[in-house]
């Protein structure tokens, strides 16, 4: 599966599997766009991301946890 930036439930369900112990809210825009620019399957340029769509995988992946 090749997930791209549009992607963001997918990459929240993702991250959640792969970062069950980590709390969304804590997780600096840095820092998350390197853990989704890791993660397996992902393809996407990182100047394809902004600040949008990383508050949006952000919010995604806290629903994914509640």
């Amino acid at each position: 599966m090749s997930l791209k930036w549009t992607d963001v439930l997918e990459i929240a369900i993702e991250l959640e599997e792969k970062y069950p112990d980590t709390d969304p809210l804590q997780v600096n825009f840095v820092d998350l766009q390197k853990w989704v620019l890791a993660l397996e399957g992902f393809d996407d340029a990182p100047e394809h991301c902004g600040e949008r769509i990383l508050e949006g995988i952000q919010m995604a992946w806290i629903e994914e946890r509640d």
